[in-house]
């Protein structure tokens, strides 16, 4: 099966929908996932803002690429 890419930006506002009383149901509908994939988005998302996931984003690559750095150099 074909899986969908969703930008930060867009799980974000999904997820402010349902929180603002639309039904789950009906956003999952519309966007073509699976309600289970909502879930998972909110217990990964919830609370955040676009700006704190872009900075955490940056934050994960930073950390990546310093550990690589360190293997490279042993």
């Amino acid at each position: 099966m074909k899986r969908k890419k969703f930008s930060v930006e867009q799980i974000i506002k999904a997820l402010k929908r349902i929180e603002a009383g639309e039904q789950a149901k009906a956003v999952c509908r519309e966007l073509g996932v699976h309600e289970q994939t909502y879930y998972n988005w909110k217990k990964k998302y919830s609370g955040m803002e676009v700006d704190q996931l872009k900075e955490l984003r940056m934050l994960r690559t930073r950390i990546i690429v310093s550990r690589r750095s360190l293997l490279i150099k042993f």
